[in-house]
């Protein structure tokens, strides 16, 4: 029986030390709440945070977009008659001038028709010869004469006929420039719908994009541009020539035309182009970190300090880079923005701002 009272004894006095115990530390958690005491959360203890301060300087806006490059004049070539292929007087790829013969088509039958033809109005012209003599001596009426003048004239434009069609036997270079793969062979019967091959002028290429219907107004004459091809680091300069004189109701966009040298053929026809196009200059421009920029539902915020403690202020925003905003009100030059922090500060929070941070800039 002692036992037993010495075992509930043992417990009694074991629930009493652990009631106690709790007593105690809530005690305790309630004075280091009340004081702050060391703890990183206590609300008397200013929170740690990075901060930059505005110095206005000059910035370009750029609009990055991009576009496709043209080329400058490109054809496919074609036969304009029918006809057995004779000759093929280029090589895929090569270069060619204006006015070069790229190809011959057979004119044997063309040939024959203009010995006809000719032979022809051989004949109708001397029978004119014999009329005009004839009608000068009144011995036939003017209508005669006239019957046998006309079909002098129709038989020497079928003569000019046929030379057309044997001039158009031989296809030649509209312009110069670089010749594609050939689709045909000697030998081969060519008819006008038939693409022979293309021929492509691409010095100076063209480079086509457009542009956000927002900037149309910023659209200046002779702008120059700068842009960068994929598998490439070279950067290529070309200037606006030509713009649209109207926006395209679908994209609301205003489209564009530069013109950029291509000596050396690296920049190739329906290739992308990476461009970057210069808008306006500011000179006094207040750029900010884009971490600093907190999205809300009425616009955007950042948070400055203000005697310590950290404020509120809304912001408008323009042009974006890869690590800055540009913001085009509710900051003044000397205004310290808080870049770290951002998303669990409050209004009034107490802040200590660590200035000496830098904060990397395009």
């Amino acid at each position: 029986m002692k036992f037993k009272y010495v075992i509930y004894a043992a417990i009694v006095i074991g629930f009493a030390a652990l009631i106690v115990y709790r007593i105690v530390s809530t005690k305790g958690d309630e004075k280091g709440g009340a004081t702050g005491g060391n703890r990183p959360g206590g609300s008397g203890q200013a929170m740690k945070v990075d901060g930059l301060v505005i110095k206005p300087g000059p910035f370009d806006n750029i609009l990055a977009i991009t576009g496709s490059i043209d080329a400058n004049e490109q054809v496919v070539i074609k036969g304009e008659v029918s006809g057995l292929v004779r000759g093929i007087y280029f090589q895929e790829g090569g270069n060619v001038k204006k006015g070069e013969t790229l190809l011959k088509i057979d004119d044997s039958e063309l040939r024959a028709q203009l010995s006809q033809a000719l032979t022809r109005q051989t004949l109708a012209a001397e029978n004119e010869k014999r009329a005009r003599q004839l009608l000068e001596k009144e011995a036939i009426s003017r209508e005669e004469y006239d019957a046998i003048l006309a079909e002098l004239r129709a038989l020497k434009s079928q003569t000019e006929l046929v030379r057309a069609q044997i001039a158009k036997t031989v296809v030649t270079a509209p312009f110069n420039g670089k010749i594609g793969l050939r689709a045909i062979s000697v030998g081969e019967y060519l008819v006008p719908t038939t693409a022979v091959t293309t021929l492509v002028n691409m010095d100076p290429v063209k480079i086509t994009f457009s542009i956000p219907e927002k900037y149309s107004r910023q659209v200046k004459p002779n702008t120059v541009i700068k842009l960068k091809v994929a598998g490439s680091e070279k950067e290529y300069t070309a200037r606006v020539y030509a713009v649209e004189p109207r926006i395209e109701a679908a994209t609301r966009s205003l489209q564009l035309r530069a013109r950029a040298d291509n000596a050396d053929g690296s920049l190739i026809p329906g290739s992308f182009a990476n461009i970057s196009f210069p808008l306006t200059s500011l000179k006094d421009a207040i750029l900010v970190p884009t971490q600093a920029i907190v999205p809300v539902q009425t616009g955007k915020k950042v948070f400055i300090t203000a005697g310590g403690k950290a404020k509120e202020v809304m912001v408008e925003t323009g042009t974006r880079t890869e690590k800055e905003i540009l913001v085009t009100s509710g900051l003044k030059a000397g205004d310290t923005v808080l870049t770290t922090g951002v998303m669990t500060l409050k209004e009034g929070s107490p802040v200590k701002v660590n200035t000496g941070k830098k904060i990397n800039s395009i």
